[in-house]
């Protein structure tokens, strides 16, 4: 089979209705639909009787509601959290709170590179500086209960912390934001980094799972295959970019204007910082040229 990037936008759930996507797993969408989020986050409940809860999602009283009442009768044990993004972390203190779950996961919120002089983090916002993890999981770490194991893989590029999960039992991915079947990730610096996404792209390649569960919409089957066509997707980026440099083309609008034809207006933003990131990976490795450091509003040229 070719692999052509192609995607899903079936709305995976309604949202606050608990289903059983498979044997150990049931996953909760959040009702924070938007064009980020696509129809809101997934949360996900892994095991029976004594089970795991991945990505709580946000702190809206309604999630931690419907979360609470899929589990009513069994034990909470653990609350996964892949990255810190306000639309995943921030429920687990609720979620704590009311179970008596440890928190594990991701690292607490940090840029993939410092801050340049001068320069503005824009994703502040976004950002989950209150998430504190009881325990901190790194590559190769796992977490288990009755007939499920759940092995932290390192995955950073979205964002500098992200992790997804694995679930070998089921040979399964619980791939967060890092892989989704919606869309593309958002890659945006200083928090996120395209040279980490795509060598965690190069990761997840070679790995076996047969499905994953993500952060936004539904599975991703396929994966492999998918995988390899998120990676000539994102070449073929960074070949329009720098086809666009060589065109005359000199800042990010620009740029976005020509390659991103089209565009949802609620995603220009978004679309200009994937381009920044490209821009300095680009940079880094030889390929396109700026004076001074890579910035949203520098001038770029090609090399």
């Amino acid at each position: 089979m070719a692999d052509d990037l192609t995607f899903d936008t079936s709305p995976p759930a309604h949202a606050e209705e608990c289903v059983r996507v498979s044997p150990l797993v049931r996953r909760t969408v959040a009702s924070n639909p938007g064009p980020i989020t696509f129809t809101g986050t997934c949360s996900y409940i892994v095991g029976s009787g004594k089970v795991a809860i991945i990505d709580p999602g946000p702190d809206l009283p309604g999630h931690v509601e419907a979360l609470l009442h899929a589990v009513r009768g069994e034990t909470v044990t653990h609350i996964l959290v892949t990255h810190t993004h306000k639309d995943h972390s921030p429920a687990a203190s609720a979620i704590k709170a009311a179970t008596g779950a440890i928190v594990v996961g991701c690292a607490p919120h940090r840029s993939a590179r410092p801050l340049f002089t001068g320069e503005v983090n824009t994703l502040e916002a976004s950002s989950d500086k209150d998430y504190t993890p009881d325990q901190e999981l790194h590559e190769g770490d796992a977490v288990t209960g009755p007939g499920w194991t759940l092995g932290a893989l390192a995955t950073p590029g979205h964002m500098a912390n992200h992790l997804a999960f694995a679930l070998p039992e089921e040979q399964a991915l619980f791939s967060g934001d890092h892989v989704m079947a919606w869309s593309t990730t958002v890659v945006a610096p200083p928090d996120g980094s395209m040279s980490a996404f795509m060598a965690s792209l190069d990761k997840l390649r070679g790995r076996e799972e047969t499905i994953y569960w993500p952060g936004h919409g539904g599975p991703v089957q396929e994966p492999q295959r998918f995988v390899r066509a998120l990676i000539h997707h994102r070449r073929q980026r960074e070949a329009s970019i720098l086809n666009r440099l060589r065109a005359g083309d000199r800042t990010i609008p620009e740029i976005v204007a020509a390659i991103y034809q089209g565009l949802n207006p609620a995603l220009v933003g978004a679309a200009g910082l994937s381009v920044f990131a490209h821009l300095e990976d680009l940079v880094a490795k030889g390929q396109a040229a700026v004076e001074g450091l890579p910035a949203l509003d520098s001038e770029y040229h090609p090399v």
